[in-house]
């Protein structure tokens, strides 16, 4: 695990502990819209061609980000429902 995730992990814990089934499902399934996946395309591959303005950077900087915390979340959520939480 990056240390990035582990940190995210850890701070995410205690949301494993208070997710209900319900709760847990909901997370799982949740999706970015197509719009942000859309904008994260466009900014990954100005990216690759080295076009990225410096808002643009850290905007697709901030989309990583919390595509991590998601990332996290999503595992915590099916860990729940898997009966490993």
């Amino acid at each position: 695990m990056e240390p990035t995730t582990a940190i995210i992990d850890d701070i995410l814990q205690p949301l494993t502990s208070a997710l209900t089934p319900e709760a847990a499902r909901a997370l799982a399934a949740f999706k970015v819209s197509d719009s942000v996946r859309q904008r994260v395309a466009e900014l990954a591959e100005k990216a690759n061609e080295g076009e990225l303005t410096e808002a643009e950077r850290e905007e697709y900087e901030t989309h990583v980000q919390y595509a991590n915390v998601l990332t996290v979340i999503k595992a915590k959520a099916r860990s729940v429902l898997n009966g490993n939480a």
